[in-house]
């Protein structure tokens, strides 16, 4: 079974914001997307290992380690170091039965992962167009702005996206959305190094109505220019 990587990672439905919303202002569009952008451009500079593991009714169905980078075309690369997908069950028809149900939920995940990249905000126009559109609360006690707002991908959709208010990195992000007739809902937390990069380094996707959860851990980046 294929996983979702983490420009893909939700236990809980997504808070609304209580404090009273506010239009986002230019100049703090402006400084926003400028910070995703500068991050992308360190993003590529690192090389990083992840660790997915999708579990189908609390049974364990696949745990894959990957080593990721860029390539020279700038697109990601992800190999493969262990993989320990479920043992499929003996016997010439169920394990026909299983081979096939095996592939239609990779056919499923595909189709999820398609829907939930459009919510990492991946380029700079979809960080504008979120960001010009949400709804904006002031800083918590943790010193972060909360960005709210709803059909981001899909009608009746939810997204909240939690920014530094100093450092304007993202800390959090909480979605709730629908895909085939399922909710899904979807967290992710962020970590800041040293030298400002962030990156994702806790996601986690719940499909409601199939008992399916993935879960990935990014770790181990390193910088290939030092």
């Amino acid at each position: 079974m294929r996983t979702l990587s983490l420009a893909v990672a939700g236990i809980a439905l997504v808070v609304w914001p209580s404090l009273v919303c506010a239009e986002v202002s230019p100049a703090l569009v402006q400084k926003v997307v400028a910070a995703r952008q500068k991050n992308a451009t360190m993003l590529r500079q690192y090389t990083w290992e992840s660790r997915t593991e999708i579990t189908e009714n609390a049974a364990v169905k696949d745990i894959r380690l990957e080593q990721n980078t860029f390539g020279p075309d700038g697109q990601p690369q992800r190999t493969l170091i262990n993989d320990q997908a479920a043992p499929l069950p003996s016997g010439f028809l169920r394990k026909k039965i299983a081979e096939k149900e095996r592939d239609k939920m990779e056919t499923y995940l595909k189709g999820l992962h398609a829907l939930l990249d459009q919510y990492t905000l991946p380029t700079a126009g979809k960080t504008l167009d979120f960001v010009l559109q949400a709804q904006v609360t002031p800083a918590n006690a943790s010193g972060n702005l909360q960005f709210f707002r709803g059909s981001v991908a899909v009608p009746g959709d939810s997204m909240s996206l939690w920014i530094g208010a100093v450092d304007l990195q993202p800390k959090r992000m909480q979605v709730t959305t629908f895909y085939q007739g399922d909710q899904i809902n979807m967290t992710i937390t962020y970590k800041t190094l040293s030298n400002g990069f962030t990156y994702p380094e806790f996601g986690q996707v719940e499909v409601f109505g199939k008992g399916i959860t993935l879960q990935v851990h990014n770790f181990n980046y390193a910088n290939q220019n030092n």
